[in-house]
This record gives structure tokens, C-alpha cells and sequence, in this order.
């Protein structure tokens, strides 16, 4: 049996699992979807689309709504985890009792852990043991576009080179193609500190900062989430690429983010418990940029930009101040600096 013909579970029917799940199906892979909320998943399985996430997606035929979570991973090989980073542990430890003996776990969860400063692959490792394959997927993605069917490329990292292959293959079309790498840590760093920037962004587009500003905190953000990246482990060529600079520039200048939405909020005026109820969805950067404030701390790595949306978001800094400060910054040469400055 192919790869293409084992089922592929998909826990977490938000916007952005629920695009992947119809991505996988489109190929023709059986897929599952699951959710934490049953009134939703009837909702799910009535309306045979995710109304409230991912309005005007049809579901394809390959895709079942699984009203439970045992029966979702009752068939699959691989499981997709599509949750908030918050959450991530606790599914993990529902999931591994019901894994299949050849079961893999790949997802796309975002941001480090809180409590504790872990990357998504430690706490995985930590949670499921050494035997099961683990892989992560990111890159550039809007979920409504991937729902859409537009043209898309993303990334899926993992140190067992067939995992990602067949992962690959097969969410992979003539819209749709993903490209692979070893480098879990770098691409998982990556997905966490853009969410960060993207807040930044969103402040800064939102005061009228205009755009000289808003390239320069995305090309200096990018040398902030190298020089993290590089302390953690991973390896610089991956924020040259789709899961490094892509996903940054993506969701530093389109409101498809809700990150940069936050961040326009902010500007506006309004409280992070106020915007985050506008925008109606988990926004990882706020607690992001607590998680990357801890860890560049611990590390001894220098984060201008990543601590002034810290100070703005957790110490009441006003972002003109904040802004303000990072101008008054010694000045440096810009090249060669992703260890410090």
C-alpha cells in the first residue's frame, strides 16, 4: 500500500488544520479531522465545510469529520497536530495511547512552550519517547488561500528523511508543493519569532510609521531570529529560506495575519484581551513573545526588536518609546552581526 492510501489524521479544525486536512484530501490521501469542540465537529460534518474558520472551502471527498478522537487515529498511520502551542503538550499525551505501532506525528503547531522555553520537537520527543518519527510543518501559508487552492509552497522538517518525504508526496499537487530539510530546530524557531515580528509590524504600520520603517524591522528581524536560531542549534541557510525570511515578510505585510492584526490593534489603541476578541482566534505572538523574551534571556542573545514588543505588550511600553529606543541604539557595521547587536 502506497502512502497515498493510508489515512492521515488531522487533530485541530481551526482554520489553519482544517486547510491542511483539505490540502492532504485534494490529493487523494484519506484524511481525518478532528476537533476539541463537538458542537463544531457536528457543525463540521453537517455543513461539510469549517463555517466558522474556513468559510467556502469545501470539504473533498477524501476527507471524513471524525466525531472522536480515537476514531480519527483509528486508521491513520500519521497524525497531523493542528493546535495552539498552549495546547500542544496535553494532545500529545491523548494522541499516544491511541497511536498505531507504526504511528508518526508530524505537526504544525507554532511557538515555543511556555513554562518551560521547549521547542515543539522537545516537547514531542519528551511526551511521545525516541521510536516515534517526528516531523514539523511550516512556511509562507495564509490557511484561507491553502483552502483555496492558490498556489503554494511550505516546508516540512525532520530528522527521519522518508517521514518527510512521504509527508511530502503527499500534500503535494500542481498547486500546492513542499519542500523538505532536516533542520526541525531552525524552521520551528523561525515559526515562532515571525509571529513576534508581525506584532511589531502591525504596531508600527498602525502608527503610520510608513514603510522605511517596516523594512527595516523585518530585514533586522530577520538577523534576530537568526542569531536565536543559530544559539538553539539550527542552521543559518533555513531563515534564507521559505520557513525563515518567507514566513516573515508573509506575515509581517498582509492582514491575512492575525498577528499583524494584533498589532494594528495595539496601535489603535485597544487592549490585547480587546483585539484578540475582535480577531476571534488564538494569536500565538502574544504569548510568543513572552516564550522568546525568556529564552533569549537564558541564552544570553541580544533581541532589540523582540524585547521593545515585549515591553510594549507585557510592560505597558508606549511603541513610540519603544521605537524611539531602538534609534538611539549604538550605532554598528550591519554585516557579519548574527551574534550580537
Amino acid at each position: 500500500m502506497s502512502e497515498k492510501q493510508t489515512a492521515i489524521a488531522v487533530v485541530g479544525a481551526g482554520s489553519w488544520g482544517t486547510a491542511l486536512a483539505i490540502q492532504f484530501a485534494r490529493t487523494g490521501r484519506p484524511t481525518l479531522l478532528w476537533g476539541h469542540d463537538p458542537e463544531h465537529v457536528a457543525r463540521l460534518l453537517e455543513d461539510g465545510e469549517n463555517r466558522q474558520y474556513l468559510p467556502d472551502a469545501r470539504f473533498p471527498e477524501a476527507l471524513t469529520v471524525a466525531p472522536g478522537l480515537s476514531r480519527a487515529l483509528q486508521d491513520a498511520t500519521d497524525v497531523l497536530v493542528a493546535v495552539p502551542s498552549h495546547g500542544f503538550r496535553d494532545i500529545l499525551k491523548r494522541i499516544k495511547p491511541l497511536l498505531a505501532p507504526e504511528g508518526r506525528v508530524a505537526w504544525a503547531t507554532k511557538g515555543f512552550e511556555l513554562s518551560t522555553g521547549k521547542l515543539p520537537h522537545e516537547v514531542a520527543r519528551e511526551v511521545l519517547g525516541d521510536s516515534v518519527p517526528l516531523a514539523v510543518l511550516a512556511g509562507p501559508t495564509f490557511a484561507s488561500e491553502v483552502g483555496a487552492g492558490l498556489p503554494t509552497a511550505m516546508t516540512v522538517a525532520s530528522d527521519d528523511q522518508d517521514f518527510a518525504d512521504d509527508l511530502a508526496r503527499s500534500i503535494s499537487d500542481e498547486q500546492f508543493r513542499a519542500y523538505t530539510t532536516t533542520d526541525m530546530t531552525g524552521v520551528e524557531v523561525g515559526a515562532a519569532i515571525k509571529n513576534v515580528l508581525a506584532i511589531g509590524a502591525g504596531i508600527s504600520d498602525g502608527l503610520g510609521f510608513g514603510a522605511n520603517t517596516r523594512i527595516a524591522l523585518i530585514t533586522r528581524g530577520l538577523v534576530e531570529m537568526t542569531r536565536l536560531g543559530l544559539a538553539l542549534g539550527g542552521r543559518k541557510e533555513t531563515f534564507m529560506g521559505l520557513a525563515g525570511i518567507g514566513d516573515l515578510v508573509l506575515t509581517c505585510t498582509d492582514n491575512q495575519s492575525r498577528n499583524r492584526r494584533m498589532g494594528l490593534a495595539l496601535a489603535a489603541g485597544k487592549s490585547i484581551d480587546e483585539a484578540q476578541t475582535e480577531i476571534g482566534q488564538v494569536v500565538e505572538g502574544v504569548q510568543a513573545a513572552r516564550a522568546v523574551h525568556d529564552v533569549a534571556q537564558r541564552l544570553g542573545v541580544e533581541m532589540p526588536i523582540a524585547e521593545q514588543i515585549y515591553s510594549v505588550l507585557y510592560r505597558d511600553a508606549d511603541p513610540r518609546t519603544a521605537v524611539a529606543t531602538l534609534m538611539r541604539r549604538a550605532l554598528k557595521p550591519e554585516s557579519g552581526d548574527t551574534e550580537d547587536g
